[in-house]
């Protein structure tokens, strides 16, 4: 045989005359200092480009400086990220690794992410350059002080808080909706605290929660912080919120302690305080114990409410959400849970509770008057099916013969050619066949037994027939039956129902008319 000769013709890729690169900084967060700061850095920056010629600035991008522990919340960075997947930039420039991250793990992946890339970073005060050696050792050691340093920033903070807490110094760095922060001092801001006091009479007077966040929102009541609407979590959070009769529980959520530091809602892990009187109360503590005791009965009435049979069942043909219980003026409806709350435009739908049952009864009158022709049919026609089982178990043992001498056949080729006896190219070929072949009986085997799996549902149904077998005609509803027949229900309008019965079967009702909701 001729022996081959392998030459490595690959060559060193060329480097691009002028690199373009781009800066990456941080800037202050107080917008009285930030423009200064940012034009200062622009200034460096160019005057970087005049003195290197062989390097074109692209961009400056610059973060504010708080947001220097989790790089999710820097959008230039990410915009910096981006424009190197793009192709733009071809090296970064920036003052240090504390100004790029704090998280080590966060700027370990960002450098991998880069080198992939083929964009190089310089960070001046440390004097590294990815270009140039190793980065993850280097980068890790001021990576980790940068990130300790964060660490210890954070703790002083924090005993800073609890120290106050424990000395009831400590009120909040946030007012809830109806205060505001003067001199220091919680006070009651009258046009919003007018707004809670209103929340508060409409649950007294057993106004739902979803239902007064209607009423607030198609008044146009202005919340905080751009958030445009009022949700039944919104109000939620007034009911139970004890700075409206001026009391304050501190502590209800935690920073972590690591980085990237996150706010945890707090259930036993810290030491919460109570604080009595703390606060201006915008509704007398009578008012707001009452709402206590409303919202406690509601909570164990809904608790009872999700015993029924329904809960789970009746489902939402637009967005597929389950059906919610709601009782109006003593009679027990169902309506879509996300509608009811706003979340979604489906179609209004709403449906008594007794008019499910009776419709129920219907739809199971009609299936059991005809149960011979219909279920009768269907079994017959799966037990055809069934019956070329037989034929099919010799097929699936002689498609698994063949497979077997297949796999053989190619581990054979595969010894041949680690032997030498066959080159590369003969083996690829007779391997490709085999493996052809072998996938082609796969698929058949595959279907042969799809065949065999219809023994499961001729049982279900045979069940579901059983069961109808000795169903009387015009009988009262069975919560028994009920259960054991019907897997949901989709409530196609306010006069249909879709029953979805077990073995698959689906069978449309209408709702007797002078049970229907006319309007949702």
């Amino acid at each position: 045989m001729v022996q081959m000769t392998v030459t490595d013709i690959s060559r060193e890729p060329q480097k691009p005359e002028i690199i373009r690169f781009a800066a990456y900084c941080r800037v202050s967060s107080k917008s009285a200092d930030q423009l200064h700061s940012f034009a200062a850095q622009i200034r460096y920056y160019k005057d970087y480009e005049c003195k290197n010629p062989q390097y074109k600035l692209v961009d400056v991008y610059a973060d504010e400086g708080l947001s220097g522990t989790d790089m999710k919340k820097r959008d230039e960075q990410n915009r910096l990220i981006r424009d190197c997947k793009l192709g733009k930039i071809d090296r970064i420039i920036t003052k240090s690794v504390s100004r790029f991250a704090r998280n080590t793990q966060e700027l370990l992946v960002a450098l991998r992410t880069l080198k992939e890339l083929g964009v190089s970073i310089y960070f001046e005060e440390q004097g590294i350059d990815s270009d140039k050696m190793n980065m993850e050792m280097l980068v890790t050691f001021p990576g980790m002080a940068a990130q300790q340093e964060s660490v210890n920033i954070s703790d002083h903070l924090r005993r800073s808080y609890q120290m106050r807490m424990e000395s009831g110094e400590f009120n909040c760095n946030a007012p809830a909706y109806g205060f505001e922060i003067v001199d220091g001092q919680m006070v009651v801001k009258e046009d919003e605290a007018a707004v809670i006091r209103r929340i508060f009479d409409l649950y007294l007077q057993g106004v739902g929660k979803q239902n007064i966040a209607n009423i607030l929102n198609a008044e146009g009541v202005p919340r905080r912080y751009g958030q445009k609407k009022w949700h039944h979590t919104t109000v939620d959070y007034v009911v139970k919120n004890e700075r409206y009769m001026g009391d304050a529980l501190l502590q209800k959520e935690y920073t972590t302690d690591t980085v990237p530091f996150r706010k945890k809602r707090n259930h036993g892990e810290k030491v919460q305080y109570y604080v009595e009187n703390s606060n201006p109360a915008i509704v007398s503590r009578e008012v707001f114990q009452a709402a206590q005791r409303l919202q406690e009965s509601r909570i164990t009435t809904t608790s009872r409410e999700n015993n029924s049979i329904l809960s789970g069942i009746l489902r939402c043909p637009d967005c597929g959400s389950t059906f919610r219980r709601q009782l109006l003026r003593g009679t027990m409806y169902w309506m879509c849970s996300d509608k009811a709350a706003g979340a979604t435009n489906c179609q209004s739908r709403r449906v008594r509770e007794n008019a499910v049952y009776d419709t129920f009864c219907l739809m199971v009158d009609k299936l059991a008057s005809h149960r011979q022709d219909l279920l009768g049919t269907i079994i017959h026609q799966l037990e055809v099916m069934q019956n070329r089982g037989s034929e099919n178990q010799e097929r699936i043992r002689q498609i698994d013969k063949q497979i077997a001498d297949l796999s053989a056949q190619n581990l054979v080729v595969a010894r041949l050619h680690t032997n030498g006896v066959l080159n590369a190219t003969d083996f690829a070929a007779q391997s490709s066949v085999i493996s052809n072949k072998i996938n082609a009986l796969r698929l058949d085997r595959k279907k042969a037994l799809a065949e065999d799996e219809d023994d499961e549902l001729i049982y279900t149904m045979k069940s579901l027939d059983d069961t109808l077998a000795g169903y009387v005609p015009g009988a009262v509803f069975s919560q028994a039956l009920f259960e054991k027949i019907v897997q949901s229900i989709t409530v196609v309008d306010n006069s249909k129902l879709n029953f979805h019965l077990i073995g698959g079967l689906a069978l449309t009702e209408q709702i007797p008319e002078n049970a229907r909701c006319r309007t949702a």
